[in-house]
C-alpha cells in the first residue's frame, strides 16, 4: 500500500495507467486495490475524477490488449510446437476458437473479477484467433465494469473503503467464478445435445 501511495504521489496518473497495464499483463500488482485506492484519492481530493478514471480504464484495456497480442503473435505457434506435452493439438485449438466464437467471449466479460483468469483468457483468445473486434467488444466492456466497480468503492465509501473492498471483492470473486464455470458447462452441455441431434438426424437419413 505504501509503495502504491508513493508511486502515485510521484508519477500521478501515469503511475495508475502503467501499474494497471502491467498488472493486467501478469505482473504481481494488486490491481483491485490500486483501483479502489485511486477512487479514494479522488474522494480525498488528491486526484481529479475524470483523468484518474480514464487512466485506470485505459491502463486496463492496454494490458488486456497486450495479453491478446501475445497470444495472437506467439501463443498459437508455441502451443502447436510444444502443446503436445500437455495434450494440446491443432484440433483442440480449433475447438477453442469455436468455443470463443460461440460463448467463450462472455468469459472475457466476467474474467476480470477472477484473479489470474483475465490474463490467461486474453492470451487464449489471441491464440485461438478470436477476431480483434469481438475481443475488444467483450474485454473492453468487462474492463469498464471491473474498473468502475472497484473505483467506485474508494470514491463512494471514502475512509471505509478497505473494509468494504475486502467484503465485496470476496463476494464478486465467488459470483464471477460461478458464472465462469456456468459458461463453460453451458458450452459442453450444448455440444452434447448438438452431437445427439446430429446422430439422430444421420440415423433417420
Amino acid at each position: 500500500m505504501e509503495t502504491l501511495y508513493s508511486l502515485i504521489a510521484h508519477y500521478g496518473y501515469l503511475a495508475i495507467y502503467a501499474l494497471l497495464m502491467l498488472g493486467i499483463v501478469g505482473l504481481p500488482i494488486p490491481d483491485e486495490t490500486l483501483l479502489t485506492l485511486s477512487g479514494y484519492l479522488v474522494f480525498s481530493g488528491h486526484l481529479h475524477l475524470i483523468p484518474t478514471f480514464l487512466s485506470a480504464f485505459l491502463g486496463s484495456i492496454s494490458g488486456i490488449s497486450i495479453s491478446y497480442a501475445i497470444g495472437a503473435t506467439f501463443g498459437h505457434i508455441i502451443l502447436i510446437k510444444y502443446g503436445h506435452y500437455i495434450h494440446i493439438t491443432e484440433e483442440r485449438l480449433k475447438r477453442a476458437h469455436i468455443w470463443f466464437e460461440k460463448i467463450g467471449r462472455w468469459s472475457l466479460l466476467v474474467g476480470y473479477f477472477i484473479p489470474g483468469v483475465r490474463h490467461i483468457i486474453a492470451i487464449l483468445a489471441g491464440a485461438s484467433e478470436l477476431q480483434m473486434r469481438e475481443f475488444a467488444l467483450f474485454s473492453y466492456s468487462g474492463a469498464f465494469i471491473w474498473t468502475s466497480t472497484f473505483f467506485s468503492i474508494g470514491y463512494f465509501f471514502g475512509h471505509r473503503w478497505e473494509r468494504v473492498f475486502l467484503l465485496l471483492r470476496h463476494h464478486l470473486m465467488i459470483i464471477s467464478t460461478i458464472v465462469f464455470i456456468v459458461i463453460i458447462l453451458f458450452y459442453f452441455i450444448k455440444k452434447i445435445f448438438d452431437n445427439k441431434k446430429k446422430s439422430s438426424t444421420k440415423k433417420e437419413n
